[in-house]
């Protein structure tokens, strides 16, 4: 493992210059990481705000108050096809927050990111901080987009999941986005790297298609996270909303400690 950060660009992090990071198991980490295709689906939910702030760890974010006595819950399921860090499968569990005195900077605290590939575990957990473990994922297409009866369904099974259950599974429709722009948007992501806060910067396309989510189906296991997420009133309370995308690309910029950490 390296961890000296060479930049090339402006301060940030942002710019046409790249960013050399170091190495994890002999691989060059490089920035901007740029996926150039990916599948992803985007829940998020309404969910109570104490039992959100019981999962988001240290005094550097505070929960963002998405109305009284309630915080947001954001669930991304993301099929990587093109990535620099492998074609692997990712479930993003995290909650909004922002860091302590910058309301302004509303970003997704990442307390779960189960992938199903070693190495952009290693690569996640060491350069930006975020807490994958290596998990069973799948994700099954039935059908093609826009059939009638096409779904797309999300299987993941935590290691702690007793043997002929999923942690957490997620069906739904799959609607063709044919000729449907996804928007490119500036998100945030935070975590903790050996106790520091840190923020990873990244653009990436938004999926562009509105599911109802009457017709998405969530069902949860007996493992860890699914706990957690039963704390959070899963699976009884619905997504307020779902978005579903294909052939999105996402550009992910050089972490850094967060402002004034």
């Amino acid at each position: 493992m390296s961890a000296e950060v060479t930049d090339s660009t402006g301060p940030g992090g942002h710019g046409s210059g790249e960013v050399e990071w170091g190495e994890v198991e002999g691989v060059a980490i490089r920035f901007p990481l740029v996926v150039d295709e990916m599948h992803s689906a985007t829940l998020t939910f309404t969910v109570p705000f104490d039992a959100a702030r019981a999962l988001v760890p240290g005094d550097a974010f505070e929960v963002l108050e998405a109305g009284p006595g309630s915080a947001m819950l954001v669930i991304a399921l993301c099929d990587y096809l093109r990535n620099p860090w492998g074609d692997y499968n990712e479930v993003n569990v995290g909650i909004l927050v922002h860091p302590v005195g910058r309301p302004e900077a509303a970003g997704a605290f990442v307390w779960r990111m189960p992938v199903d590939q070693e190495f952009t575990c290693a690569a996640g957990r060491q350069v930006m901080g975020v807490p994958k473990t290596v998990e069973d994922i799948t994700f099954t297409y039935d059908g093609e987009p826009g059939d009638p009866d096409a779904t797309v369904t999300m299987r993941l099974v935590m290691a702690d999941e007793p043997a002929g259950s999923a942690t957490l599974q997620v069906r739904f429709p799959r609607p063709s986005s044919e000729g449907v722009d996804a928007s490119v948007e500036p998100a945030m992501t935070y975590a903790y790297l050996d106790g520091i806060p840190m923020e990873l910067g990244l653009d990436m396309e938004l999926p562009p298609l509105l599911l109802d989510p009457a017709t998405v189906e969530v069902t949860l296991g007996q493992g860890a996270l699914a706990d957690e997420l039963r704390t959070l009133g899963l699976p009884e309370r619905p997504a307020d909303l779902v978005m579903w995308g294909e052939s999105l690309a996402a550009t992910f910029q050089v972490p850094r400690p967060v402002s004034g950490s």
